[in-house]
């Protein structure tokens, strides 16, 4: 085996020589021989290391003889593999991204926490959710014997903020789009709070007119949404079209073109923060605030999780309407005298 380190004298005082990194260091003495058992002390080192390693590879091949052969680019093909279409294809863009060519040839058993760190440091807050995923993916597998990372340590990063659109910016939006079937998909994300794509997929056949229902299934989660259909809403879906989808020309499109239209028009109109998804924090917060109990606006959004509703809505803010509205539901107050004092509390004691 080539010896790593050489032996090299600068006027009176001895250096190392690394012949991979092609760097010096000083051994801080001037003594040739005690210099030469440091330099002998080292190469031993990396011997014994790359020995031991050797060894190892030769335990594992015993019990699985692709284990030291797996890259992470074959944990990153499993990993896409799993899920619903929809889901498969976010997990492509995912793993696409620059960041995890760091570590794409590179073997699982040569894999060190530096290196993840390292992934980690080059994307943010979504490559390190990813990047996790595919850790655990090997580690359930059995493609690594033990956590890189372990739990508690794994590095925390934040997300970036998101926000629900405001009515004024919504009704921006709408007035600045000249494509009428735009203008209307956009009117009925903020009815409805919908995914933008189960938005551009819906028919005719979603809408019930003899239970004044709109119902669909996420095409995420494969949840239920339903959703009674109000005046308002009623209006907006008699402007659309009564037979095939709702939205023929939008439905054709991929997310990421209707994405990219909406944020241009954002741009465009100098709204910041804002997304096609914001519709339904929207939705959410403006339920939240109105009152409405959260498991009528998990049945809307089609929230299986009580904790993912929570999130959505934790943006919005409670305002306690009047007590005289609820008094008026139960019993209308009287409005002359003192009468009012023993209705009230009739209204109470109800």
């Amino acid at each position: 085996m080539k010896a790593k380190y050489w032996l090299c004298k600068r006027q009176t005082v001895y250096f190392s020589f690394d012949s991979e990194t092609r760097k010096r260091e000083s051994l801080h003495t001037d003594d040739k021989e005690e210099a030469l058992r440091i330099i002998h002390a080292r190469n031993d080192a990396t011997r014994l290391s790359v020995i031991n390693i050797s060894i190892a590879k030769a335990y594992l091949v015993g019990a699985d003889p692709k284990l030291v052969e797996r890259t992470w680019n074959f944990v990153m093909q499993e990993f896409c593999s799993r899920g619903k279409e929809s889901t498969r294809q976010r997990k492509l863009r995912a793993i696409r991204s620059k960041s995890f060519d760091l570590i794409r040839n590179r073997k699982l058993v040569e894999t060190t926490a530096e290196d993840l760190g390292a992934v980690m440091k080059a994307g943010g807050a979504f490559t390190n959710h990813f990047l996790r995923c595919l850790h655990n993916c090997a580690l359930g597998y059995g493609w690594i014997l033990a956590p890189i990372i372990p739990p508690k340590l794994w590095p925390k990063y934040e997300k970036k903020p998101k926000r629900a659109i405001t009515w004024e910016e919504h009704q921006q939006i709408i007035e600045n789009e000249g494509n009428a079937e735009r203008k209307l998909y956009y009117e009925l994300l903020w009815e409805i709070g919908s995914a933008q794509t189960d938005a551009a997929n819906l028919t005719a056949a979603n809408i019930e007119w003899e239970k004044r229902l709109l119902s669909y299934h996420r095409q995420k989660t494969g949840e239920f949404c339903g959703l009674e259909i109000g005046s308002r809403l009623e209006a907006l879906l008699k402007r659309l079209p009564s037979k095939g989808r709702l939205f023929p020309s939008i439905s054709k499109t991929r997310d990421s073109w209707r994405s990219s239209e909406f944020s241009r028009r954002c741009r465009l109109l100098k709204i910041k923060g804002v997304t096609l998804h914001s519709y339904r924090y929207a939705w959410a917060q403006r339920a939240k605030r109105l009152g409405m109990p959260e498991r009528f606006a998990q049945a809307g959004l089609g929230h299986g999780s009580l904790a993912v509703h929570r999130e959505y809505g934790r943006g919005g803010i409670v305002i306690c309407p009047p007590m005289e509205d609820y008094e008026r539901k139960i019993v209308p107050l009287p409005t002359v005298g003192n009468a009012a004092a023993p209705v009230m509390a009739q209204a109470v004691n109800a």
